[in-house]
């Protein structure tokens, strides 16, 4: 296993952290607990020494379960990172309320890795506004956190704005070679270490769409390098490639998947990838962008929308459909991310779409959006869409 030094405070982490979000399940979804709890020790037992989970992950069970996991001597191998649901915050008491049951669930009297979760900017300025700097301060005064960070789902413009309010210690971003101008994308990544911030990285596959069902024609080009290597080794190397990543997280919830993980963080060094397989990237990402339904890159010139669409949400969401197997999965995630769910906001459907036209002017990439997002409608919203979100509001009633 190889490590790398969080800039401030020198933890030695493990490149490859063990992401708590999609563990090991039984037919009816809830976690196999005796076969997830046997690769969480087998991936420590293996050079992982850090473990990342949240309050709503698996409804509300990943955290038990992780400190159910860490009993036997486990606990004081890793770093447990977990997250205050920001979207679920209404008061500066709910902080410590939350934070102390967590303390509680997770079975430890301290959280090394403490994480405001699902950033952007509109709920980064409601909880700033409740004083959440005043909580991660008294929280890491008591000794109840160790290190206070976020995890970025917005725009980049408030990632950098985000990172200049507050004296963080890391922070959590997506990052994949398909997003490099997505959410906090590159320039973040790079700003992010400019301030000397540890850089977490989630969904370095895409949530599986790099590597669940390949593409014929994307095959075809990683074939043609010398050193043949799985899907999953080339996202993998892709990321930790870049010196500024620190820790890269991955679900892994089959024996398989965690030693093919295990194997490639034995080898992934900074800057290893040569100039002709960084350009053999480049190709397979164009590849995937002609394969996409809409060339959207997320730059987020076209917001706001006037009518209230999160439109390169829509977008992202709408490409997804037709990268992955799993349609229905897809649905789900659209009506839970767009239905003001998670940030318990106001909804940003594509069908609030007005056709002002206005999004189509200032487009780089000159995409008829309001066409574009009757497709999204057509394709993602449909007669149950109010039963998806009813769906995913349960999920994320955890309290």
């Amino acid at each position: 296993m190889l490590y790398r030094k969080m800039p401030k405070n020198g933890d030695e982490l493990s490149i490859l952290g063990f992401g708590c979000m999609r563990l090991a399940s039984k037919e009816d979804g809830s976690i196999d607990e005796e076969r997830a709890t046997k690769q969480v020790r087998y991936a420590i037992d293996h050079g992982v020494n850090y473990v990342d989970t949240a309050w709503p992950y698996h409804m509300g069970h990943s955290e038990p379960f992780l400190g159910r996991a860490l009993a036997e001597g486990y606990r004081e191998k890793v770093k447990i990172a977990t997250k205050l649901p920001s979207f679920l915050i209404k008061s500066r008491e709910d902080m410590d309320k939350f934070l102390n049951a967590q303390l509680e669930k997770l079975n430890t009297d301290h959280i090394d890795y403490y994480l405001l979760h699902y950033l952007v900017g509109d709920l980064w300025d409601n909880i700033e506004k409740l004083d959440v700097g005043d909580f991660l301060d008294k929280a890491k005064a008591d000794g109840r956190i160790i290190n206070a960070g976020f995890s970025f789902h917005g725009a980049g413009k408030e990632f950098k704005r985000i990172v200049d309010a507050y004296d963080w210690d890391f922070c959590q971003i997506q990052y994949n070679f398909l997003d490099e101008k997505n959410q906090a994308g590159t320039e973040g990544l790079e700003y992010a270490a400019s301030k000397d911030l540890g850089v977490i990285i989630m969904e370095p596959l895409r949530g599986g769409n790099l590597t669940k069902t390949v593409p014929q024609v994307v095959k075809d080009i990683w074939d043609e390098n010398p050193i043949k290597r799985s899907p999953v080794e080339w996202a993998l190397r892709w990321v930790w490639n870049h010196p500024e990543v620190t820790v890269v997280l991955s679900g892994m919830n089959e024996e398989t998947h965690i030693e093919e993980n295990l194997r490639i963080a034995d080898e992934a060094y900074p800057n290893s990838l040569t100039e002709a397989e960084l350009q053999l990237v480049k190709r397979v990402t164009s590849k995937y962008r002609e394969l996409m339904k809409v060339s959207c890159t997320g730059c987020r010139y076209c917001m706001p929308c006037p009518a209230g669409v999160n439109i390169p949400l829509c977008f992202e969401e709408y490409n997804n459909l037709y990268l992955v197997d799993d349609p229905a999965g897809e649905r789900f995630l659209y009506a839970a991310r767009l239905g003001g769910v998670v940030t318990a906001g106001d909804p940003e459907f594509a069908s609030l779409c007005v056709q002002c036209g206005k999004c189509v002017e200032k487009c780089p990439q000159h995409i008829d959006i309001p066409t574009v997002l009757e497709s999204v409608v057509e394709e993602l919203e449909g007669s149950d869409l109010e039963q998806r979100v009813a769906m995913a509001k349960q999920l994320f009633k955890q309290t």
